[in-house]
């Protein structure tokens, strides 16, 4: 028998299930399409409501009354480039598919960090599926998906959770593992609860090592948003197969160049609004 007669085809098993998960399964992903789109279009119609140069105003503002000028002056800068770019509603688009990808995936990969840092046998178990997940190729996710769920901004999504949930899954179990033992044991000594221990001992101890996943799943949902854009999602990702497509290379240098601004954005905002504490006030007697 010859070896080309030995060759196995995913394809060929792959594709009569995903038509039994559409065929049985259609009304559960209309049910998440809808949700997706609800969700995608209120954040981008809040975006987009005011003029661009009331955002910037706006968002500057509230920065600087929150958390100080500097980080102001970088948020008006980000937007005024995506602004300046002529880029300013594909901008809009995609910190909204981000901020709905990673705010999923942090829903997700919070709670099975903390399961699996406090009982190993999950750890072990959840291992090598994140081992395949970061090892398969960022693309290689939207074929499921849009299989699935057809072309447009629900795959995009949908492949983008996937791709961001494991480095704050491994990154949440690392930072709950890390906590010092007689912290805990310090809060359970004096009676305290352990809903009180989590969000008053754990989070904050683990909350440094927490910072490095938000930042690790945002840049990998933003670099999955921009493959995305080849299935129709839109955004700055849109603009880059535009630019590639049709050798526009301007076009495709000032997304790239808007892109590194949304996710210097991001990262600076959820960096410091997770780390800002008010400065104690020293009473004098």
């Amino acid at each position: 028998m010859e070896l080309s007669n030995l060759q196995f085809s995913p394809g060929k098993h792959l594709a009569p299930v995903i038509d039994w998960l559409n065929a049985n399964f259609h009304g559960f992903f209309a049910a998440i399409t809808r949700t997706i789109e609800t969700m995608l279009s209120a954040v981008e119609g809040a975006l987009l409501f005011l003029p661009a140069p009331g955002l910037i105003a706006v968002a500057a503002g509230l920065t600087f009354i929150a958390l100080g000028w500097r980080l102001a002056l970088l948020v008006a800068c980000c937007l005024g480039f995506g602004l300046l770019m002529g880029l300013w509603q594909a901008s809009m688009q995609t910190i909204a598919l981000v901020t709905i990808s990673v705010a999923i995936s942090v829903v997700i990969a919070f709670p099975l960090g903390i399961w699996a840092a406090r009982h190993p046998r999950v750890e072990a178990t959840l291992r090598p599926i994140l081992d395949i997940m970061q090892t398969v190729p960022p693309w290689v996710y939207l074929i499921p998906a849009v299989m699935i769920f057809s072309l447009g901004r629900v795959p995009a999504i949908m492949a983008t959770i996937v791709y961001g949930i494991p480095p704050m899954l491994r990154l949440t179990t690392l930072a709950f593992k890390q906590v010092p033992k007689d912290l805990k044991e310090l809060g359970a000594a004096i009676g305290a609860p352990p809903r009180t221990i989590l969000f008053k001992i754990e989070i904050p101890s683990a909350m440094p090592t927490l910072l490095v996943g938000l930042n690790q799943c945002i840049l990998l949902s933003l670099a999955m948003v921009v493959l995305a854009g080849l299935v129709g999602a839109g955004g700055l990702g849109a603009e880059v197969t535009r630019g590639l497509t049709r050798m526009e290379m301007g076009l495709g240098l000032r997304a790239g160049l808007a892109i590194v601004a949304v996710a210097l954005l991001l990262d600076r905002l959820s960096r410091n609004a997770l780390q800002y504490k008010r400065k104690p006030t020293v009473r004098t007697t």
